[in-house]
């Protein structure tokens, strides 16, 4: 007899009831692995989700902020109570890559400049106007007249805005800023801008035309044809600082009666030939003084300015020498009567100044030799 489960049992039905209870056990221990198993698979799942859940949800950080990123994230999780300091001067050198050139020329900028020489000012002082005017008639100048001041008159026709414009920069000066400037600031200032408007006067009326028969008489590549059809060169206008000027008002009023410079008269352009030469660059305040002296030596070494027949006893000067044209502009600095005394005043006045400028050997007879002036034939032909 057995006792099962507070039941008796005997014969066949017991042992038949023992296997069904020895069945039962090894169900029951098979299901108690299952439950257990499908709750470590189900835990581990969980696991995994959450980390997936933590990645996708994790903002994707810039290149330069994914340590700061996971410092904070580590933060949220229990247990770190006291979470790392992310060291930022790893962040530059870790993940950099698509900033980490602009990095490094920001850096490499800044220590270039902080390599500047000790007097070197930091910052860039802005142009006087002086300066401004002279550059801009330097892109004029150094790009259509050549070292013999001949000018690309064809080419400078198809650029004429350039003129026109540069022009107009000289009509907005104001007197109150003209007044601040130097006296050799102000000559160069008149030089450039008479030049300037010369230089658009010829180009205005280029190629030369004339009558038929002044075409026969001058030749057709005589400025005289634009002198007449245009009423007078010198007599055209132009507006500076809102006054009305002509360039012989430039000439009689500022170069003259002004500025009382004779050398001035050298460096103006006369568009022709025979004139002084056309400088390939502006006038400016500083080296006034030399450019005007390489203007005058260097159109008295030439036959344009200075010729001396030791044999006939002759001195051929330039027309623009004339009492008529600038002669007479020499007498207030250059007048004597202790020397050339047989000649009249201005032509004492244009000899005393030209022995500044000459050879010992000129001066010498220029100034003990007796002998003739007379002046050069002009050629107006234009400067090209």
């Amino acid at each position: 007899m057995v006792i099962l489960s507070g039941w008796i049992c005997t014969g066949n039905y017991c042992r038949k009831a023992a296997g069904i209870l020895r069945l039962g056990d090894k169900m029951a221990k098979t299901i108690t692995v299952l439950i257990i198993s499908t709750i470590l698979l189900l835990f581990i799942i969980g696991r995994s989700n959450s980390a997936q859940a933590e990645i996708v949800d994790t903002p994707k950080a810039e290149p330069n902020e994914p340590i700061l990123k996971k410092a904070k994230l580590d933060k949220n999780k229990p247990g770190n109570t006291e979470p790392e300091k992310p060291e930022t001067r790893n962040v530059e050198l870790q993940q950099a890559e698509p900033n980490e050139a602009r990095i490094e020329e920001f850096k490499s900028n800044k220590n270039e400049s902080d390599k500047s020489e000790p007097n070197e000012p930091q910052t860039q002082q802005p142009k006087t106007l002086t300066v401004a005017f002279r550059e801009k008639c330097a892109g004029i100048l150094n790009n259509f007249v050549d070292d013999e001041g001949m000018v690309k008159y064809r080419e400078l026709k198809l650029r004429r805005h350039k003129l026109n414009s540069l022009l107009r920069e000289f009509e907005k000066l104001k007197p109150a800023e003209y007044k601040k400037w130097t006296k050799e600031d102000k000559i160069a200032f008149w030089l450039n801008t008479y030049n300037i408007k010369m230089l658009e006067i010829i180009t205005d009326n280029y190629p030369i035309k004339g009558s038929r028969w002044l075409l026969l008489l001058w030749g057709p590549n005589n400025i005289r044809h634009i002198d007449r059809d245009i009423d007078g060169i010198k007599e055209q206008k132009l507006i500076v600082m809102d006054k009305e000027f002509t360039l012989a008002d430039i000439e009689r009023q500022l170069f003259y009666k002004d500025f009382n410079e004779p050398r001035i008269f050298l460096a103006l352009s006369q568009a022709s030939l025979s004139g002084p030469k056309l400088r390939n660059e502006p006038y400016t305040g500083p080296k006034l003084d030399k450019q005007l002296d390489e203007q005058v030596k260097s159109f008295l070494s030439s036959s344009r300015g200075l010729v001396i027949d030791r044999e006939k006893k002759r001195v051929y000067i330039s027309a623009i020498f004339d009492p008529s044209w600038y002669g007479k502009y020499f007498i207030d600095k250059y007048g004597t009567n202790k020397k050339f005394k047989e000649h009249p005043p201005s032509v004492r006045a244009v000899l005393n100044f030209i022995t500044n400028y000459v050879p010992e050997r000129d001066i010498s007879f220029l100034q003990t030799q007796y002998y003739s002036v007379k002046y050069i034939n002009y050629n107006w032909n234009i400067n090209e």
